[in-house]
């Protein structure tokens, strides 16, 4: 029984995290959000971040309002996979220490996995529709990934393989994480 709860919690703050983590890097690139997905992900997470940022400042040009929330849900997530599956063993500081950590690692892993989904989605638009209204804005996303990744790997008749480059590298940062 303990299984269904944990996926559907998984499933929903997930979702919530990866939006979160979209705003926060659509931000940090100066992405526009004047189309279907910035629309999207700014109405979806506004009742998160517009409360937030009374209280939590940007610095240093990253949104805080949308970062700490996105390592909140991971935190509660974590909390509550120990609470459902311990029997209450575990020191409540070690506890604390434990979430805050996996809880970092968790939104790490949560925005690697955002970037690899937008490479993803940058290589198949490029073959099917490259003129896609949302071509430019995942573009705009993936940019500062790519261009370092573009700068020794060219072009091969035409095709761009540093998306290709940027996932590898970015699962073996998973791997290691």
């Amino acid at each position: 029984m303990i299984q269904p709860v944990i996926f559907l919690l998984d499933a929903v703050i997930g979702f919530f995290t990866l939006l979160l983590l979209l705003r926060f890097f659509m931000q940090l690139n100066r992405v526009s959000f004047a189309n279907q997905i910035g629309s999207f992900v700014v109405q979806a997470t506004n009742w998160a971040v517009k409360p937030l940022r009374r209280v939590l400042p940007g610095v240093l040009g990253l949104d805080l309002a949308s970062l700490v929330p996105a390592w909140l849900l991971q935190c509660l997530l974590l909390a509550a996979i120990y609470a459902l599956r311990s029997s209450g063993a575990i020191d409540p500081g070690a506890l604390l220490l434990l979430v805050l950590w996996q809880g970092l690692v968790a939104t790490l892993r949560v925005a690697i996995w955002v970037f690899i989904g937008a490479l993803f989605l940058q290589a198949v638009l490029s073959w099917v529709n490259p003129f896609s209204p949302l071509g430019q804005p995942v573009a705009q996303l993936t940019r500062p990934l790519l261009q370092p990744i573009q700068r020794f790997v060219p072009p091969i008749a035409n095709i761009d393989l540093s998306p290709l480059v940027a996932i590898v590298l970015l699962q073996v940062v998973l791997m290691l994480l």
